[in-house]
């Protein structure tokens, strides 16, 4: 950006320096007007034009590309809140997870060892 700022200045110094070394007064019409005026000032009136024009033609662009940035800002905020959804999710699944199977392994030492007792008794009656 400050390499494109340096380039416009150099051509407009260049072009105020062309247009006033070129005093000589011409004719401009322009429908039924006709002017006349110094050549220097048709330059500098021209290039004001051009550039506004330029400015006039870049603007939808530079508004689409706006719209385009924040829509994808948007649309990353929105993955973003569904990603830690998704995490917190994942999160809550292996705490189940995890007392699920403390409670299975619970419920097998219990069995294990309700069944080592019945037997042990059977020994015992027998």
């Amino acid at each position: 950006m400050r390499l494109f700022l340096i380039i416009a200045v150099i051509i407009a110094i260049l072009a105020i320096i062309f247009a006033l070394q070129n005093t000589v007064p011409i004719a401009v019409t322009l429908g039924i007007w006709r002017l006349e005026i110094s050549l220097a000032l048709v330059l500098v009136l021209t290039l004001g034009v051009g550039v506004v024009v330029g400015l006039l033609v870049s603007v939808p662009s530079l508004m689409r590309q706006n719209w385009k940035l924040s829509h994808q800002k948007r649309h990353n905020k929105d993955l973003e809140k569904e990603l830690n959804e998704q995490t917190q999710q994942l999160a809550n699944q292996q705490k189940r997870i995890e007392y699920l199977e403390n409670s299975l392994k619970f419920n097998l030492d219990y069995s294990e060892s309700s069944e080592s007792s019945e037997s042990s008794d059977r020994d015992l009656n027998a």
